[in-house]
């Protein structure tokens, strides 16, 4: 069942216009025009003046909105506390508030090993008008029926069929942060990712350890699995992962890790350890959190906050008008060069 958008009209300022122009993200300028706290009072006053340039208010479409709706969106995430999804859900809801709807925050729970059924559609589509799927891969009949409820539905991760949806390239990712540390003359590179199967379909680990893969292979690097270990996805997983690699006969060089937290959780056991980062071992996270620019680490970057302000946007305009076109943009991903990362003590020549 196919859903299409039209772009919204360009004569009006957006809440993602004024946010590129003050150079901080869209739920910084929402934060900071409703007057929240956590708005630094520079950052403030920067985002007003923009927002009076452009002459930019509040989606005055927001008071117009059609009788019979519950004006809610649902965002649908496979957990509430990462940092990943917080990022996402204050990008929905920075949209959802200039276009006057409400969020609704829905978490997935998994009973006996398996992900439960999203069930009691009925009564969700009697809260909801659309719904945001965040990582999490829809079954068939999950999605049919949500769609034939009249819900209408974005993702952020994969694609779902018929819906317009954004996401990186993970596999990009992967073969980026590794093509960085083989430049700097690294090949004894280990990866910290998470190989245990996940019961919401979470593929994200899988594809970034392929572009880690490919990029090894693409350099003539033989894959050592003993490099390749578990983060977890925490502060904790990525410590006991630094462990486990300095604990090899022939421990690595540089170490990829598929999220910030885990890198994170390395460079702390090996500040522990009296191991020099990066004199004595290189290190490279994925996301660009803010604790990760405090730290210096090099990071592969990525828009987290403007994925959820981007389908939420593409939501309300369903909402809003039949005639739309179904999408599917890959959001761009930067490496950032920091601290973390330089050549190896002795460079292997071959």
């Amino acid at each position: 069942m196919t859903q299409q958008r039209s772009s919204p009209p360009a004569s009006r300022a957006t809440i993602e216009d004024v946010a590129a122009a003050a150079n901080v993200s869209v739920a910084t300028v929402s934060r900071a025009l409703r007057g929240l706290p956590n708005v630094a009072a520079s950052t403030r006053s920067r985002v007003v003046e923009v927002a009076g340039q452009l002459n930019y208010q509040a989606d005055p479409a927001a008071r117009r909105l059609a009788t019979g709706r519950s004006h809610a969106i649902a965002v649908l995430v496979p957990f509430v506390n990462t940092w990943y999804c917080a990022e996402v859900m204050a990008g929905v809801e920075a949209v959802c508030a200039e276009a006057g709807y409400d969020m609704v925050v829905i978490a997935l729970r998994a009973e006996n090993g398996d992900r439960r059924p999203i069930d009691g559609t009925e009564a969700l589509h009697r809260r909801v008008d659309g719904i945001v799927v965040v990582d999490v891969a829809l079954e068939p009949a999950e999605l049919d029926e949500m769609i034939s409820r009249g819900l209408s539905v974005v993702s952020i991760g994969p694609p779902l069929p018929g819906c317009a949806s954004t996401g990186i390239d993970d596999v990009a990712v992967g073969r980026m942060a590794t093509e960085h540390l083989l430049g700097l003359g690294h090949h004894r590179i280990a990866l910290i990712g998470d190989t245990t199967d996940t019961v919401f379909g979470f593929m994200v680990p899988t594809m970034r350890q392929q572009g880690y893969e490919a990029a090894l292979n693409a350099a003539g690097v033989e894959l050592d699995d003993e490099l390749i270990v578990d983060g977890s996805f925490t502060v904790q997983g990525g410590a006991e992962a630094f462990d486990q690699l300095m604990a090899l006969d022939d421990p690595p060089t540089a170490i990829f890790a598929i999220g910030d937290i885990m890198a994170l959780g390395a460079m702390q056991r090996a500040r522990e350890l009296g191991i020099d980062i990066p004199g004595d071992l290189s290190i490279v996270g994925v996301d660009d959190q803010p604790v990760a620019e405090v730290l210096g680490l090099t990071t592969v970057h990525q828009d987290v906050a403007e994925h959820g302000a981007r389908v939420a946007r593409w939501l309300v305009d369903l909402l809003r008008d039949d005639d739309h076109s179904v999408e599917r943009f890959i959001a761009p991903i930067t490496l950032v060069e920091r601290t973390t990362t330089a050549a190896p003590a002795t460079v292997v020549v071959g």
